[in-house]
């Protein structure tokens, strides 16, 4: 099956997950590592996008920190699953412009088919956008079916065990997000299948409880959850009597935001467009792109042998974010309803 194209818009989880476990190879596995890194960074856009177009900057916001706590999370991800890759003997690619995520499309590699992803404010429709890209197989709240992460992370499980004896420890990073969220070196099977242990349980919960077993604060959600709470305006409660978990219980309210507009593909059109950007809003949009771009770069270089970028990358996020909040800000002139909403274009 081995494509030797990492390219975002291909189907290529689906047929590693049509695959027999015993049929993949070394490249295989690399390259659903590859694609596993390709997905966390897929949904740092969408949610951070939503994250920034919240009015209020300081001040009690829970649902801003629970957006915020889940992009922290699949930071933290992404960083697992580089150490994961690179601990193999693999490179961890971020700057090809096949693997950069492709707003408004479907998730990379076939994952939950038939899913669209955007770019937007948040809203109760965007919040249940996240919440379907996290949905758990078999949600105790909630019905889906199809291809999902974390069916992909767990054949990932199944498969590595056979590949153990590649575990070298190169070029690892190692980096404390916070509560909960080290980044830790990938030397040991054990290392590997704790890691995507939680990567899974914080993503989906588990069979037993919709709360995060590695929670940064106490009766945490894992992130289907949480984000179903913003998106059905409810807080998920367990009936006393049927011991079902239900969304009817306290009411969650949104914040107020921007009305940041979907972005279109390829971005905001720079001239010959009613919503075309004037010249100081292009300006903004095209350093967001930069920094984005740079950002990017950084962290390969990172998981490349130099750990000391990853410090340039973090600083770097915070010149997305300031850079957000200020296009966020700009009304569309054809429809002044609406606000930009930043692009993450590869430049």
């Amino acid at each position: 099956m081995t494509t030797g194209v990492l390219d975002y818009e291909s189907d290529a989880i689906t047929q590693l997950m049509s695959m027999a476990e015993e049929d993949w190879t070394e490249q295989e596995l690399k390259e659903a590592l590859q694609r596993a890194i390709m997905l966390e960074v897929s949904t740092i856009p969408p949610y951070s996008t939503a994250l920034w177009s919240i009015t209020a900057r300081n001040g009690d916001q829970p649902v801003g920190d629970t957006v915020q706590e889940i992009i922290f999370d699949e930071m933290f991800h992404f960083g697992l699953v580089c150490n994961m890759l690179t601990s193999i003997g693999g490179t961890v690619v971020l700057t090809n412009p096949l693997t950069v995520p492709k707003y408004p499309g479907e998730l990379p590699g076939g994952v939950n088919p038939g899913l669209v992803v955007y770019l937007s404010g948040l809203s109760r429709d965007s919040a249940g956008l996240f919440a379907a890209i996290e949905k758990p197989e078999n949600p105790l709240a909630y019905a889906s079916d199809g291809n999902t992460i974390g069916a992909f992370y767990q054949r990932i499980a199944n498969v590595f065990p056979t590949y153990a004896h590649l575990l070298t420890g190169q070029r690892q990073v190692t980096f404390s997000l916070g509560t909960n969220r080290s980044i830790v070196a990938m030397n040991t099977i054990d290392d590997v299948l704790s890691a995507i242990h939680v990567i899974q349980t914080q993503g989906e919960g588990t069979t037993a409880s919709p709360e995060d077993p590695f929670p940064s604060a106490p009766g945490e959600l894992a992130h289907y959850y949480a984000f179903q709470e913003i998106a059905v305006g409810r807080k998920l409660v367990q009936n006393p009597t049927t011991k079902t978990w239900e969304f009817t219980g306290a009411d969650v309210p949104l914040p107020d935001t921007f009305p940041v507009a979907r972005v279109p593909k390829g971005g905001w059109p720079r001239q010959g467009d009613p919503n075309s950007p004037d010249g100081p809003t292009a300006g903004q949009l095209d350093a967001f792109n930069q920094h984005y771009s740079a950002m990017l770069h950084a962290l390969e270089r990172a998981w490349g042998g130099d750990p000391s970028q990853l410090g340039t990358a973090i600083g770097l996020m915070g010149q997305l974010r300031d850079t957000a909040q200020q296009i966020v800000d700009v009304k569309l002139p054809a429809d002044p309803r609406f606000t930009y909403g930043p692009e993450w274009l590869l430049v």
